[in-house]
């Protein structure tokens, strides 16, 4: 995707000219219920009231703090029990059975698809989005996976910051990050000082050998700096307490958790690696098998709302997916949207890529051996 600041701004706080926003009650289902599975901060309770107000629909909500987590659910119960999932859309072959059938449905018609920020709608069929042809998962909204720092303990200018940084002798015992990701990130500093060649990470999805030889390295690197590992974090919540509870002065962390730490203490920012900020990009689809598929289109079109879309933007710190978004955020919002993204940051952006078969499986072997480290 070509991302400039200008550009990123506009697409979310502009309409784009698209299509009227449909109600949620133009879905005829303004009764019953639709059973939901989300990330744990991302249906707060003013948007589930605002839901089941603007709607008659009585929102069941089950919340998961990783995608692994979500997944095993899903398979577990065969592609039953929820009506709404919102994976990762990189993870959509996670969502696979036996016969290599999507446990998702095609998005159904009437479903405000042209809410979503057209270059988003168009780059997520390469980013799985789409099974056989059809679209699945629709974006959701989009973070960053970067540093934060306090800034009162290690004073780091932006255009110098590092996902090496972390292993700086003044972090010693006090970084924080997320084994699986941080594999990347440091991966990234690695291939930069040409320790660990790697096309910028890009040779882990290549083949099985070459995913090996490159994580292996860059597991073995943070393994001989393990003094530093200060705390691990799996969730929002854990990502936070790392440095509110543990001590830790710098971490690679999703972009919510900075953000939120600077709006209560300003010796926290987050900010980009020079090396590339990793960039996710979160979906949202119907399971085949939903038993309430009216109010789960109700639904859909409920989050797919600008101002609903804003105010996610202002519980979470995420970017929203939806066109118009913006205008309906904070102005908290905006001004670290503005710090954060510069003009070299959003033209630097790296981002996660669609699973193959072995990324996760050996991803996973080198998380343990950092985690047993």
């Amino acid at each position: 995707m070509s991302i400039t600041r200008r550009t990123a701004l506009k697409l979310t706080s502009t309409a784009l000219a698209a299509p009227m926003i449909l109600r949620a009650t133009d879905a005829l289902a303004s009764s019953g219920s639709v059973k939901v599975l989300a990330w744990q901060d991302y249906i707060q309770p003013n948007i589930a009231e605002k839901f089941e107000a603007d709607t008659g629909i009585k929102l069941d909500l089950t919340t998961f703090g990783s995608n692994d987590e979500a997944e095993s659910t899903i398979r577990a119960n065969g592609g039953k029990g929820f009506d709404i999932v919102f994976p990762s859309i990189t993870n959509s072959a996670s969502y696979v059975d036996g016969n290599g059938d999507s446990y998702f449905a095609a998005v159904p018609a009437d479903v405000n698809v042209g809410a979503v920020i057209p270059s988003f709608l168009r780059d997520s069929a390469t980013l799985g989005g789409q099974h056989n042809g059809e679209q699945i998962l629709l974006p959701f909204d989009w973070g960053t996976e970067g540093i934060t720092l306090n800034r009162k303990e290690l004073d780091i200018a932006d255009a110098d910051l590092s996902y090496g940084d972390m292993f700086r002798p003044e972090a010693k015992g006090k970084a924080a990050f997320r084994q699986k990701s941080a594999i990347m990130g440091v991966g990234l500093y690695l291939d930069a000082t040409g320790e660990v060649p790697s096309n910028r990470m890009l040779d882990v999805y290549k083949s099985e050998d070459d995913a090996r030889r490159v994580w292996g390295k860059v597991a073995e690197w943070m393994v001989a700096h393990k003094e530093n590992f200060g705390a691990f974090w799996n969730n929002a919540t854990e990502a936070t307490a790392a440095f509110k509870d543990a001590g830790c002065i710098i971490g690679q962390t999703w972009d919510t958790t900075g953000l939120l730490l600077n709006r209560e203490n300003a010796d926290f920012v987050y900010r980009a690696p020079k090396e590339g900020i990793i960039t996710w990009l979160d979906s949202f689809g119907m399971l085949k098998q939903a038993e309430n598929p009216q109010q789960a289109v109700a639904f859909m079109n409920f989050m797919l709302q600008p101002e609903v879309g804003g105010m996610f933007a202002n519980n979470t710190g995420y970017n929203s997916a939806v066109a118009g978004a913006a205008e309906f955020a904070s102005e908290d919002f905006k001004r670290q949207f503005n710090e954060v993204y510069t003009e070299a940051v959003l033209s630097n952006m790296w981002w996660w890529q669609a699973d193959t078969p072995f990324f996760a499986p050996i991803r996973n072997e080198m998380v343990e051996i950092i985690t047993n480290a």
